[in-house]
Parts: structure tokens; C-alpha cells; sequence
């Protein structure tokens, strides 16, 4: 009896901590208000215009999810305005766009501080990106927005 109960706490307790994982989604729409706090009667404290940018996820309540973005303001965002597709800010003050997944291949584009950059695919330390009319391979240790 006292193994299951054993089992039992420590897997409620390990479930709980699963759950309050961050993660990121990004804006969904072209307008998007961060309020703060979780329902529509909260005030708008920032009006974001800026589709894809990622947020980091930190907590849930009903339809609205806890954000903080890149400048680490935080509120709350209505979650069918959040979407999963993948993308992040270069927060280097430079970072370059190459053609392949290594510091060998061919440069392609010099991202600034601030760019938002679409993610396709990623593997251990690079991903393979949009931003603009440019495609290619930038170094994970840039960007904000990835796990």
C-alpha cells in the first residue's frame, strides 16, 4: 500500500512540473493584444504588430496563456491568437546567413539585431530559415524563440 501511494504522489508531483514547462508559440495574427490579465476585461497593455513573433509560454489560465516576449514584457495573450508554426528574433548584434550548416559554406545575408526569421527545420546547433527573400542556415546561439 505504501508503494502506491508512494507512486501516486510522485507521479502527480512530476505531472505538475511537466505542465508548467515553457515552451514558445508564435502571434497568429497581424494584431495581436497582450493584456494584463487572463480575460477580456483586463486592460490591453501592448498592442503587437508583428505576425510569427514568438513568445515564450510560462503559464495557463482557461483560453488564455501567461507570455513574455523578447523584450521580456509579459501579460496575457488569448490562446487563438498564438500559433505553432516556428520562428525566432536574432538577438546578436549580427549573425550570418549561411548556404549550408556550417561556418564553411557560402554566406548568404547579414540579419541585424531584431530580425524575424521564419524556422523550417533545425538540427543540433543550426536551423535552416526565411527571412525576406533570403533562405538558408543560421547558428542556434543567436536566436530567441527556439528550446
Amino acid at each position: 500500500m505504501q508503494k502506491l501511494i508512494f507512486f501516486l504522489i510522485t507521479f502527480f508531483y512530476f505531472e505538475n512540473l511537466l505542465s508548467q514547462e515553457e515552451y514558445f508559440l508564435t502571434l497568429r495574427n497581424e494584431k495581436v493584444n497582450l493584456r494584463q490579465g487572463p480575460s477580456f476585461d483586463y486592460q490591453v497593455k501592448i498592442f503587437y504588430k508583428k505576425k510569427f513573433l514568438p513568445v515564450l509560454i510560462q503559464d495557463s489560465s482557461n483560453n488564455f496563456r501567461k507570455v513574455r516576449d523578447h523584450e521580456n514584457n509579459s501579460g496575457w495573450i488569448h490562446i487563438s491568437q498564438l500559433s505553432k508554426k516556428k520562428a525566432a528574433i536574432v538577438i546578436n548584434d549580427e549573425l550570418i546567413m549561411f548556404n549550408g550548416s556550417t561556418i564553411y559554406s557560402n554566406p548568404i545575408a547579414l540579419l541585424k539585431r531584431g530580425r524575424l526569421v521564419k524556422i523550417k527545420k533545425c538540427k543540433k546547433n543550426w536551423c535552416k530559415a526565411v527571412s525576406g527573400n533570403f533562405k538558408g542556415w543560421i547558428k542556434k546561439e543567436g536566436l530567441w524563440g527556439l528550446l
